[in-house]
């Protein structure tokens, strides 16, 4: 998961959930026996919590992805499912857990979550697991092994309460997601397509960032720009005029072109990387700059690209040099719509049940798997039924622990509710 920190205002989207909330005026009684069967789990989950976050599993730690996967596929079993492993397209080779569970219903669901991490082995050395109050530290607690724990509590919560009102309900845990789904996004969309609804389960955010609680709606979509440059090479010292410097053009192109996207709505761009090769005394021939490009509306990507090529085409610093542009989409933005914010207004009312606000982020800037969920938007999708942390990718990440309880109430109370439509 990238960043989580969400952008202020309301989307036409979180309008439209935000008055199907305020049509719900009359706020209901929790059920009781689901409130309950949370409470119950409360200490299983963390202990489930505290297992995972001693197995590291960073994207590349294929061993460590491999315990994760073992961990994950026991406590499906034990609940009913049918579960696979199907092995990553791309990246380091790590297997997909995907899991099946047919009932007596007419919905098909999915829940997703994903079990890397960003940390270098090692890291429990210095950032161990720890207890602490309302918080429980660990990496990747909350990015996303809180989100795992939940589900899989929540699952077992149901299967004991004999709930079977779906047509089928399908799991699926990849091991890549901090590398951007490389080889599981296109899993994730064949899958999602299947399907009438996709929860995820990203982590929300802490207190002490936000003010409650929330679900999300939107994030941006990730793509790479890459700008290299053809020059040509002469010795520094005897003969510079006879060298096409590549680095002062492809300096030059990279602040020429930083503006471009502020008239491409939907899309902002960044240049984070630039290389050259070549020794200290000679003219550089080649440099290649790589950029950070957000999508937040569907088809802005190209856009942003055509409008690069023609600023890139009016004009250079160094004659007889060749620049080149390329755009290459990742994942793709996640944008819940009316479907999606009336699934969340659903998920408020249920909160509103146990005295709780939840709240609906329109947009972040980071990146999600449900938008590889709800690329083609044939499912309702919905992001961040993990639980309330802080300190992803960074030290000391952590959980709240008052925030099981509701999120295994929501989770819960929100699938029986999919089952009923």
């Amino acid at each position: 998961m990238m960043t989580k920190r969400f952008s202020g205002g309301l989307s036409s989207t979180a309008l439209t959930c935000s008055l199907v909330f305020a049509a719900m005026t009359a706020q209901a009684a929790p059920d009781a026996k689901l409130l309950a069967a949370a409470e119950k789990a409360q200490p299983a989950v963390i202990e489930n919590l505290k297992e995972m976050v001693l197995i590291e599993s960073g994207s590349l730690n294929v061993d460590g992805l491999a315990k994760m996967a073992g961990v994950i596929e026991g406590q499906l079993k034990g609940i009913g499912f049918k579960t696979e492993r199907r092995k990553a397209t791309a990246g380091a080779g790590a297997d997909i857990v995907v899991g099946t569970l047919k009932g007596t219903g007419k919905r098909k669901i999915m829940l997703q979550a994903h079990m890397d991490t960003v940390y270098a082995p090692g890291i429990l050395g210095t950032q161990p697991y720890k207890v602490d109050g309302n918080r429980i530290y660990g990496p990747g607690i909350a990015d996303d092994k809180g989100g795992i724990a939940v589900m899989l509590a929540s699952l077992k919560i149901l299967a004991n309460a004999g709930w079977r009102d779906y047509d089928t309900l399908t799991v699926l845990f990849n091991p890549d997601e901090e590398v951007g789904s490389v080889g599981s996004g296109e899993l994730i969309s064949t899958l999602a397509d299947q399907h009438d609804t996709v929860l995820s389960f990203e982590p929300t955010a802490a207190k002490s960032v936000a003010k409650g609680e929330s679900l999300l709606l939107g994030a941006a979509g990730i793509a790479t720009a890459t700008l290299e440059v053809k020059g040509r090479a002469s010795h520094a010292g005897a003969a510079p005029e006879l060298g096409r410097n590549a680095l002062y053009e492809l300096a030059y192109q990279m602040l020429e072109t930083k503006d471009v996207p502020k008239d491409t709505p939907g899309a902002t761009l960044n240049w984070t990387v630039a290389s050259a090769n070549g020794p200290l005394n000679q003219i550089t021939a080649k440099a290649q700059a790589l950029g950070d490009i957000r999508i937040t509306q569907p088809g802005a990507e190209k856009k942003l690209e055509a409008a690069l090529q023609s600023k890139l085409a009016s004009g250079k610093l160094i004659p007889e040099t060749e620049t080149t542009l390329k755009v290459e989409v990742g994942r793709p933005a996640f944008l819940a719509g009316e479907k999606g914010a009336a699934l969340g207004a659903k998920a408020q009312a249920i909160y509103k049940e146990i005295d709780r606000d939840l709240g609906l982020a329109p947009m972040t800037g980071g990146g999600t798997d449900a938008g590889f969920a709800g690329r083609s938007g044939k499912a309702t999708v919905l992001e961040s039924f993990g639980l309330a942390g802080f300190g992803y990718h960074a030290k000391d990440e952590y959980i709240e622990v008052d925030s099981i309880v509701p999120r295994l109430y929501l989770v819960t109370r929100l699938l029986t509710e999919i089952g009923k439509q």
